[in-house]
């Protein structure tokens, strides 16, 4: 496959895409003939996403087949399906050596994202998890605080995740059954889970939490939406959330949880998410011996806040940071963009990344544990570890060690 990619470069990367849906705008991000990368093929079960692949890419194959677009010659393929399809695909797609790019959350049972993690070391094939957020300025901003040691050191993170568009974005198709996400603890809260990781230098080792289905359970509204599409139902007017209409026939994840967690360097960690509030942002504290950051919005031209003075009360922080712009202004505020950039440049040259499918794995666990402990009595529930020497292979950018060694 090297070799292969070698003989590409530096005309356009054939991409494959796996799942035409919602998270189908990365798309454009990928398909940019002469620019590095196209798209030249694309498998989805769905006809109505075939037919709208074959209007936004006339050029590219089209198939049902998942072995089809495999051996279709494509030097990538990028995992975009429901999240309980990642765990097959990715598989497939790893044995037979083409480079993945698979979506958040890896996978939705730790044991399916081991077997990934492990699959991709055993073949050599390179893996890449899509958490965009390790790509959003607020985060590059908070880390670049955190590393340059201007709160000393960390020693708690917590996480508000206002989901003010619950409602539409998750309980009214797959993602609000159990069956197809775990819960929405892992399917909407790996990002943060991941942030927290990353803002902290650690990963968690035990998790409680705490959850209830409080507010799109009652609603008795429901309807079968097969072959429609969120952009179909979306909108603001769909308020209070009380009056929702159209839910999922199921829904038995949660709709509001709340997660505390010991990491393995001793910092502690909460994280609660809310998906019937009026906003919809995230909002992280972290806190050290010498001062603590806060954002106040995520988005380019937030704020972020230092404190590291002494105050009576509450104060306005010692210093403001803005969120910077970033390059590009589209896809979770440009992170999208970046994410793609880097999954191509990790396809050609390999590497080290900012993501990391050993923090991908983490996330997953961590979401599953504390949907665990929250659908029990609310106990503290260990993380499974990972395999050092998997954990090894990863942090050397896919590379075995004796490789690192001998090189």
């Amino acid at each position: 496959m090297q070799e292969h990619l070698k003989e590409h470069h530096p005309v356009d990367l054939n991409i494959g895409i796996v799942g035409f849906g919602a998270r189908s705008t990365l798309v454009s991000e990928a398909h940019r003939p002469g620019r590095g990368s196209r798209v030249t093929a694309v498998c989805d079960l769905s006809e109505r996403s075939r037919a709208e692949a074959r209007a936004a890419l006339p050029e590219a194959s089209v198939t049902d087949s998942l072995d089809e677009l495999l051996a279709s010659g494509i030097d990538a393929v990028m995992v975009l399906t429901p999240d309980h399809q990642h765990a097959p695909v990715a598989i497939a797609a790893l044995e037979a050596g083409v480079p993945v790019f698979c979506e958040k959350p890896l996978a939705v049972t730790v044991e399916d994202a081991d077997a990934i993690l492990e699959t991709a070391r055993r073949t050599g094939t390179r893996l890449y998890v899509g958490h965009n957020m390790r790509h959003m300025s607020v985060v590059l901003l908070m880390r670049r605080l955190i590393l340059e040691g201007r709160i000393g050191e960390v020693k708690a993170v917590w996480c508000r995740h206002f989901v003010g568009n619950g409602g539409d974005y998750y309980f009214k198709d797959w993602h609000a059954e159990r069956e197809k996400t775990t819960g929405l603890l892992l399917q909407k809260g790996a990002h943060d889970l991941d942030v927290i990781h990353w803002l902290a230098g650690a990963y968690t080792t035990e998790v409680q939490a705490m959850g209830s289905l409080s507010v799109y359970g009652d609603i008795d509204d429901r309807r079968d939406r097969s072959g429609e599409r969120m952009r179909d139902w979306f909108s603001l007017d769909n308020w209070p959330p009380t009056a929702q209409t159209g839910l999922n026939p199921v829904i038995d994840v949660e709709d509001i949880s709340m997660v505390n967690m010991r990491l393995g360097n001793g910092v502690l960690a909460s994280y609660q998410q809310c998906h019937f509030t009026p906003d919809y942002w995230r909002n992280y504290t972290v806190i050290g011996t010498e001062g603590r950051i806060e954002n106040f919005g995520d988005v380019s031209g937030s704020e972020v806040g230092l404190w590291n003075r002494r105050h009576h009360g509450a104060a306005p922080a010692d210093e403001t940071f803005i969120v910077p712009e970033s390059p590009e202004d589209v896809g979770h505020d440009g992170a999208d963009a970046l994410l793609v950039a880097e999954f191509l440049r990790f396809v050609r040259d390999g590497g080290v990344t900012s993501t990391s499918p050993v923090a991908a794995r983490e996330a997953v666990a961590v979401g599953i544990r504390a949907t665990e402990s929250l659908r029990g009595e609310a106990g503290t529930l260990e993380v499974p570890q990972l395999d050092d020497e998997l954990v090894a292979y990863f942090e050397a950018g896919q590379v075995e060690a004796s490789a690192v060694v001998q090189g």
